[in-house]
């Protein structure tokens, strides 16, 4: 099949990912992509092959909402952000993240339950008495001096959540927060990445097949117990959603809790809004979510049939990559897309990404975020930073995008 011919002002596709402008903004590219070629060829750093990039509002959407798109990387032109050998690729089973329907839905439908907004609202106590006791901890820790708020508050939360919701004990969280940390970087090599899935996976193997003899009041157990009532899926099956909850069930909400803190911190008027206001807070939850759009490639596809899409045609088996960094920071729904501004009205972000994959957990992630927040400016009030901003390291080096460190004081 040949390729179509590159418009003249793609005649040099991009190399992707693109680093972001400044900690606080997009890739300077996504602007200009959006304006004038907003369905445009780019080039991957991992493998130098070509892939579509969409970083308009509606035609993201309208991409991601189309039956002719596929999630399954293991399809020939499926624009993979990290380096895997075809043999391993092939032999590994598909998570749910990339099944298409209909065995994705059969998985969606069991896990929907453990993520419904009256679940979250029965758990929001529970967390409430995580953050609480974690900022207790801060407290006592900032008597000696700055504390990091990643390792004290950001990484822990969503550690302690999702490890009491799926009955892993947390004194494990160690093990796989590296894991995940080795799974989720675009630099590390092959044998330690695919060391970390094996050790993950074997890990996560080892928890089922125990709560198959012994189940207890956690996710994992219900999901056996109601594939014991209706057959749906395999043993395997149940250890690739565990496995998929544990890592982005806590790497990605760990992340935005840093980011958040720093944004609101580097943004003073904004957090006196919030604090002044605390009802805003939900609509600051959102705000957050779109300005820094964490995942940005997450939503990867390859197409199954020709597309027209932005007056471009994606042909079959090419690659797509719609960006929810470059589509929440478009001025035609977001006005003024660059200004943190926690009044706006942004539950049309796309952070969670859209369609029938949309984040499963996003309920969790608003309500933990809400609570995080709420409470660490409720009792720290003069909570500033430790360090400089262009001090700190940020995550350019993952698929999901946050801070190492964030050394804070009061």
């Amino acid at each position: 099949m040949t390729a179509p011919a590159e418009p003249a002002d793609q005649a040099a596709p991009p190399d992707f990912p693109m680093r972001r402008a400044c900690p606080f903004s997009p890739p300077a590219a996504y602007a200009e992509l959006r304006e004038t070629a907003p369905v445009s060829r780019a080039r991957l750093k991992v493998n130098g092959k070509p892939a579509w990039l969409v970083t308009r509002h509606d035609l993201y959407k309208k991409l991601l909402g189309d039956e002719r798109v596929s999630a399954n990387l293991k399809l020939p032109g499926y624009p993979l952000q990290v380096p895997v050998p075809e043999e391993i690729l092939q032999s590994v089973p598909l998570t749910f993240l990339s099944m298409d329907p209909p065995d994705h839905t059969v998985q969606r439908r069991m896990l929907a339950p453990e993520f419904s907004v009256r679940r979250m609202r029965e758990l929001r106590g529970r967390v409430q008495q995580i953050v609480d006791q974690q900022i207790d901890h801060m407290l006592e820790k900032g008597a000696d001096g700055p504390v990091d708020l990643v390792t004290a508050l950001a990484l822990p939360v969503p550690s302690l959540v999702i490890c009491e919701l799926l009955g892993v004990p947390y004194e494990d969280h160690g093990r796989f927060e590296e894991w995940a940390w080795a799974i989720m970087n675009h630099d590390i090599s092959e044998e330690d990445r695919g060391r970390a899935h094996y050790e993950l996976d074997r890990y996560v193997d080892g928890l089922v097949t125990a709560k198959e003899s012994e189940p207890g009041d956690d996710m994992i157990s219900r999901l056996i117990e109601f594939n014991r009532r209706t057959p749906a899926v395999e043993h395997s099956d149940i250890v690739s959603m565990s496995k998929l909850m544990l890592v982005t069930g806590h790497e990605t909400t760990a992340n935005m809790i840093a980011l958040g803190v720093l944004a609101l911190l580097e943004h003073p008027d904004q957090l006196d809004a919030v604090r002044a206001e605390p009802e805003l807070m939900p609509r600051a939850v959102e705000e957050l979510l779109r300005f820094f759009s964490i995942s940005d490639a997450g939503t990867a596809r390859v197409a199954l049939e020709d597309i027209e899409l932005g007056g471009v045609t994606i042909r079959a088996g090419e690659g797509i990559l719609p960006l929810n960094n470059a589509a929440n920071h478009d001025a035609r729904v977001f006005p003024d897309p660059d200004r943190l501004d926690v009044r706006r009205e942004a539950r049309s972000q796309l952070a969670f990404g859209y369609g029938v994959h949309q984040c499963i957990g996003q309920n969790l992630a608003r309500m933990e975020l809400d609570v995080v927040y709420s409470t660490l400016l409720a009792r720290i009030p003069t909570l500033r930073l430790a360090t400089p901003v262009q001090e700190l390291r940020f995550k350019d080096d993952a698929i999901v995008y946050g801070l190492y460190e964030l050394p804070v004081t009061w």
